[in-house]
């Protein structure tokens, strides 16, 4: 809680991330919208690195899932 509260105060992110934890629908698909966006832009501007760092750091979520099915 406390962290949430900390996040919330940040200048810049904190109204946005404070709307898409509590507020209506629209405000977390306009959310979503704009860190996919951000991602395009990062796209844009860094190329192929901002494309396979998020592909790498999903790898041991995706590993850790792949262990929860198996162990059933």
């Amino acid at each position: 809680m406390m962290v949430a509260q900390l996040m919330y105060r940040v200048p810049l992110l904190g109204w946005m991330l404070r709307e898409a934890v509590l507020g209506p629908v629209t405000a977390k698909v306009l959310f979503v919208v704009n860190l996919l966006l951000l991602w395009a832009l990062a796209i844009v501007v860094f190329g192929y690195p901002a494309i396979i760092l998020p592909a790498l750091a999903a790898v041991p979520v995706m590993f850790a899932l792949l262990v929860l099915i198996m162990k059933g």
